[in-house]
């Protein structure tokens, strides 16, 4: 199955325009590589594709030499370069090519906006258009199921997540494998080698205890004193996690700092499916109770695909109150806030007096199995 993204056309358009490179981030295997390939095979310039990691062509991209970068790139039309981040001053070697090659249109992937970003954010500025790819949304897979199958797959999704290659992967030990050979190439690898950590085992466990909390704030004390960190190290490798595309974090949403929670975050992932690999339980939804949680998780992180993908504008929170009132997020976007709260089972929720006192004007919603497609931009 030929997998449909929503920022095809978006960067087909970048292209045509020709005026600025074109930057596309996110975590390996997520499709950048296949989509950016479609897109070239859709187009009509004469494209030389670079994988960063052929040291011939390292050399040449991180040379500062304007007359390597013009032999490289001469006769050409368009310069692609997959993992770009592995390449030592990328930045100013683009810069290079956009100031004195105008003609040449140039994408470049990464699998970390920590790097990437760091090395071309100063040297590009005003140069490129930066986006993120993130695992396949609902709003993705709405092209290709309609809703009646988008819902009988919710289970599989908040067991197995969504990267693309298990959509075509037949039967759950295939899919467990490759969530395993994900897991262990890309967490235990990459961004260890990206972070420069040198004890894999005290992100491991990091990454167990957050996956153990999701949808509760996190102490960086008590997380600290449990892996025996200091507590700027532990927030020193969530930064890491976050930057290289793992998780995500919910401040606090407050106006009035006396009754609202505000100094702890909430830390989600961005894959379900990758959460439930690190701690070790594929298991169906049957034989487990954090049923709640992943579909908390699954909810929020699909909403903010999808508000990315719309280029919507805001911010994304959770509330709680010192009493215990608590809402799962709060958007705040167009001067509107928007609450919402996640219901797997049968449960009622209703809106906190507090939060109705506090913010009359906010909207408030339940979102449940029975009318989340159009929540997450799928109807």
């Amino acid at each position: 199955m030929i997998l449909i993204r929503n920022i095809q056309t978006k960067l087909e358009s970048e292209l045509q325009k020709g005026d600025k490179i074109i930057l596309l981030f996110w975590a390996r295997q997520v499709g950048k590589t296949t989509l950016v390939q479609r897109i070239l095979s859709r187009s009509a310039y004469r494209a030389l594709s670079i994988n960063a990691d052929e040291l011939r062509y390292v050399n040449v991209l991180s040379s500062r030499d304007l007359r390597q970068l013009r032999d490289l790139t001469g006769g050409y039309e368009l310069l692609f370069i997959d993992e770009a981040q592995r390449i030592p001053e990328i930045g100013i070697n683009l810069k290079l090519l956009a100031d004195n090659i105008p003609d040449l249109r140039i994408i470049a992937t990464g699998s970390s906006s920590l790097h990437l970003a760091s090395k071309t954010r100063e040297p590009l500025t005003g140069r490129a258009w930066t986006h993120t790819l993130y695992p396949m949304a609902l709003c993705e897979l709405a092209h290709h199921y309609n809703p009646f199958e988008l819902s009988d797959m919710l289970p599989e999704r908040m067991i197995y997540g969504s990267y693309p290659e298990l959509f075509s992967r037949e039967g759950g030990e295939a899919k467990r494998d490759y969530l395993r050979n994900l897991t262990s190439s890309y967490l235990y690898k990459d961004i260890l080698e990206i972070g420069n950590i040198r004890h894999s085992s005290k992100l491991q466990n990091l990454l167990k205890l957050l996956a153990f909390q999701i949808g509760q704030e996190v102490s960086l004390n008590e997380l600290g004193t449990q892996l025996g960190m200091s507590k700027d190290t532990v927030a020193a490798y969530i930064d890491l996690l976050e930057q290289s595309f793992v998780i995500f974090r919910l401040h606090g949403f407050s106006r009035n700092l006396r009754k609202e929670v505000s100094k702890r975050d909430k830390i989600y992932f961005w894959d379900v499916g990758v959460r439930n690999t690190i701690i070790g339980n594929l298991n169906p939804l049957s034989e487990r109770n954090d049923g709640g949680h992943l579909w908390e998780n699954l909810m929020i992180s699909e909403r903010r695909k999808w508000l990315a993908y719309r280029s919507a504008l805001g911010s994304v929170y959770f509330w709680r109150t010192y009493s215990g009132a608590e809402i799962d997020l709060v958007e705040e976007r167009e001067g509107k806030l928007l609450a919402f709260e996640y219901k797997w089972g049968n449960k009622r929720a209703r809106t906190p007096k507090s939060f109705l006192n506090a913010y009359p004007e906010a909207a408030f919603d339940v979102i449940t199995p029975k009318n989340f497609l159009a929540h997450v931009g799928a109807r």
